[in-house]
């Protein structure tokens, strides 16, 4: 089964004004239930992924998770969480970041990445780009290499792409939403 743009286009819902007014939220979650398009979209990742060098998949809370944990299994590779300050146990490091409609931090395990670690960093999607630029600087302390940062859905009017591309890291996604 090749991936079909299209399709799972419209699988996904845009939910206007949350989580606050003027932001139009592209929900994946219609996604999961649709088996098709889930198996798609996994398939588009996996191929993109399966002949690179990688030591592990990173995903980001909570969305992120979801197709990072499905292209970790289907690599045999290891799968390292990014998550909200608080959510890990054990010694972690934290990095702050600003959202398009506030701020936060996340964290890793310390011990989640070694030096030399080579990493695809997955996330639902990129709008200002703050969370996968926060989860690249976090991997980076550790002294692992972001091979490539991917997200299902670009949001090119907010920049976030071309903010992480400009960080140094390649960007890969599956499709893009104009506005907000």
């Amino acid at each position: 089964m090749s991936y079909d743009e299209y399709y799972v286009k419209s699988v996904i819902r845009t939910i206007s004004d949350w989580p606050e007014p003027g932001i139009e939220f592209r929900d994946i979650t219609p996604i999961f239930k649709d088996p098709k398009a889930r198996r798609m979209v996994a398939h588009a990742f996996v191929q993109r992924y399966m002949d690179m060098d990688l030591s592990a998949i990173a995903c980001i809370d909570a969305r992120g998770f979801l197709f990072g944990a499905i292209i970790a299994h289907e690599l045999n590779l290891p799968l390292v969480l990014v998550r909200k300050k608080g959510k890990l146990p054990g010694d972690c490091v934290h990095q702050e970041y600003t959202l398009e409609y506030g701020t936060a931090s996340v964290e890793m395990q310390s011990d989640a990445l070694a030096e030399g670690d080579r990493v695809v960093l997955i996330d639902d999607l990129i709008a200002t780009g703050g969370t996968i630029l926060a989860a690249m600087t976090l991997i980076k302390k550790l002294g692992a290499e972001v091979v490539e940062a991917a997200a299902l859905i670009n949001l090119p009017d907010l920049g976030g792409a071309t903010k992480i591309q400009d960080a140094g890291s390649p960007v890969f996604t599956l499709m893009a939403f104009e506005g907000h």
